[in-house]
């Protein structure tokens, strides 16, 4: 398969990650345990650079945030495919950067979250590795067309 491919299927991966985080994690109801402690965090308010906040405006304010990340991510990765299509060796070092964030995310995932992210996250970064070994140069790309191919030959 075409690092083009693999870019496109790590793209909605993460969309799909972000969709899900934030539907689950974000305003997803909790177990009554857990809630008696949400509860308890949203009461205990505290002066945060002039700003009242609890502990859950934190909270819910680093998962939107996570939210916005994700999705832009997915939105990167979709782009990316787009120019991985004339040349998408020169696009190694970028996805090379998104492969260890999301290697770095899913190490964090293990450590302090559970399997559902890991799993995303390790996904992501197999489309993103098989991205940067079937990239090619310009010079190595596959004509789109006979047709193209003809006019490469006759320059």
């Amino acid at each position: 398969m075409k690092s083009v491919l693999y870019l496109r299927i790590a793209s909605i991966l993460t969309l799909i990650h972000s969709i899900l985080h934030t539907i689950g994690g974000v305003f997803g109801k909790p177990p009554s345990g857990q809630a008696a402690m949400i509860a308890a965090s949203m009461r205990y308010r505290f002066e945060v650079f002039g700003v009242m906040r609890s502990y859950s405006d934190f909270y819910r304010g680093m998962g939107l945030g996570i939210t916005v990340a994700l999705t832009m991510d997915a939105a990167i990765l979709w782009l990316l495919a787009s120019l991985a299509k004339s040349d998408s060796a020169c696009l190694r070092p970028i996805m090379a950067v998104f492969l260890m964030g999301y290697l770095a995310l899913a190490l964090n995932s293990y450590t302090f979250f559970f399997s559902g992210p890991v799993i995303a996250e390790l996904l992501i970064v197999f489309c993103l590795g098989a991205a940067i070994l079937t990239a090619k140069h310009a010079d190595e790309q596959e004509p789109q067309s006979k047709q193209s191919g003809l006019k490469a030959a006759q320059l």
